[in-house]
């Protein structure tokens, strides 16, 4: 059996545990900070999901039709067209920075395949990578567990390689604790441009475990993120692997 057949198998209660919850708390510019400690959830290991589908504005618009030539189509819906090669394909990727409390700073991504680790620092670990927006989306652990040995933490969201598409898509970021209700930060601030957005960042302050919402949208990648939030990381141009993990 495999590690990660152990972890959804044999540990599958302690993940589901978050999105078996009946409520959720969103994330918003009034709403911005929550504790995890507060609620109990600063313990077990946190699922940080990212899941994303195209805006159904984008999908193969239906062409408008004169009502006074043609009054039987106020009786008909619009088609709404599939998915088509002639659209933006959007690969988001989730990532993460990492710093701990010895100093050490890091980057858990798909691009250079830094998947982390889940009981070894850096704590984190992606558990793939996800290219088409499927249902289950792309998916970060967090040992909690190790809280004292984790400073600070920034996930974020970036366009691998392709046209800048964020204001296409609807994407959601939820983080499922080990206890307590789910929590949702939605990417729904239009940035044409953007190739890049800081969902949110989790602190380690006085041994309290707080997670706030950033939603800062940028227009390069991972290093403009590094400035932004200073973490002094060298970076290089990078590629993934031709098969996720």
């Amino acid at each position: 059996m495999s590690f990660w057949d152990d972890i959804w198998r044999g540990r599958s209660e302690q993940f589901d545990s978050g999105s078996a919850a009946s409520n959720s708390i969103s994330l918003t510019k009034r709403r911005s900070v929550v504790s995890l400690t507060k609620q109990g959830a600063a313990t077990g290991n946190l699922r940080v999901n990212l899941s994303w589908r195209m805006r159904t504005s984008d999908i193969g618009a239906p062409e408008r039709v004169s009502v006074l030539r043609h009054p039987s189509k106020i009786f008909k819906p619009d088609v709404v067209q599939a998915h088509t090669q002639s659209m933006v394909n959007v690969d988001l990727d989730l990532g993460c920075l990492y710093e701990l409390a010895d100093g050490t700073k890091g980057v858990v991504q798909p691009l250079g395949d830094f998947f982390g680790e889940l009981n070894a620092p850096p704590y984190v670990k992606l558990s793939g990578d996800d290219r088409f927006g499927s249902g289950s989306g792309e998916t970060i652990f967090i040992n909690l567990d190790h809280r004292e040995d984790i400073k600070r933490l920034l996930v974020f969201v970036y366009i691998y390689d392709q046209t800048p598409a964020f204001d296409r898509t609807h994407a959601v970021v939820t983080l499922y604790p080990s206890n307590g209700p789910r929590i949702e930060i939605s990417l729904d601030e239009r940035a044409p441009q953007a190739r890049s957005c800081a969902v949110f960042s989790i602190e380690n302050i006085k041994g309290e475990l707080t997670v706030r919402r950033e939603v800062k949208f940028v227009y390069g990648f991972q290093a403009e993120l590094d400035r932004l939030y200073g973490w002094g990381l060298q970076w290089g141009r990078g590629y993934k692997s031709k098969t996720g993990r």
